[in-house]
């Protein structure tokens, strides 16, 4: 008895290619191509006549938009984008400050000094204060001391969540200001 395993390694193909076309006309675009709307046939032979493929671009469009390019080059050309917007996505970095309910001036500040070095370098700072045992309730002391921390950071950093109590931390994010802005 013969088992249906899902094959591996292929992958379903985004886009149709030459004889998978199954619109009657398109309508066809590319370099050095006549641009305009044409039988599927007469489509497929002025692709050929250049060595190239045709690629339906727009499936949706009445009649679908075709291109009439190098089908490998393309989905090179698909993938090397990807790759740079994964590449541009994955650069948030989250650096962690951590005070205590107590914190004094002087730690504040030198605390402070390194948040501004963070959202300069385009790091996003995750601040918390951390209550230990019975300090927990010094929770206003916590609260006012990391709004203090924003205010001082405002023209740094713009707070995306405002201190939010989970279990014995208080936590505040800032991310860092538009780059345009500086100094």
């Amino acid at each position: 008895m013969r088992r249906n395993y899902p094959q591996r390694g292929r992958v379903e193909e985004p886009y149709k290619v030459n004889e998978r076309i199954s619109a009657p006309e398109v309508r066809v675009v590319g370099e050095n191509v006549e641009q305009g709307i044409f039988p599927l046939k007469q489509a497929l032979q002025m692709a050929a006549e250049q060595s190239l493929d045709l690629v339906e671009i727009s499936p949706t469009a009445k009649p679908p938009v075709c291109k009439i390019i190098d089908y490998s080059k393309f989905k090179y050309e698909q993938k090397k984008k990807q790759k740079e917007i994964k590449a541009k996505a994955s650069k948030t970095v989250i650096k962690e400050i951590r005070f205590g309910p107590n914190t004094d001036d002087h730690d504040f500040e030198f605390k402070l000094k390194h948040a501004i070095n963070f959202l300069k370098e385009g790091a996003k700072v995750k601040a918390y204060v951390h209550f230990k045992g019975r300090t927990i309730v010094y929770k206003e002391r916590g609260e006012i001391l990391l709004l203090k921390f924003a205010q001082a950071l405002e023209e740094y950093a713009k707070v995306e969540q405002l201190p939010k109590l989970e279990g014995k931390r208080m936590f505040l994010f800032l991310a860092p200001k538009s780059a345009g802005k500086k100094s």
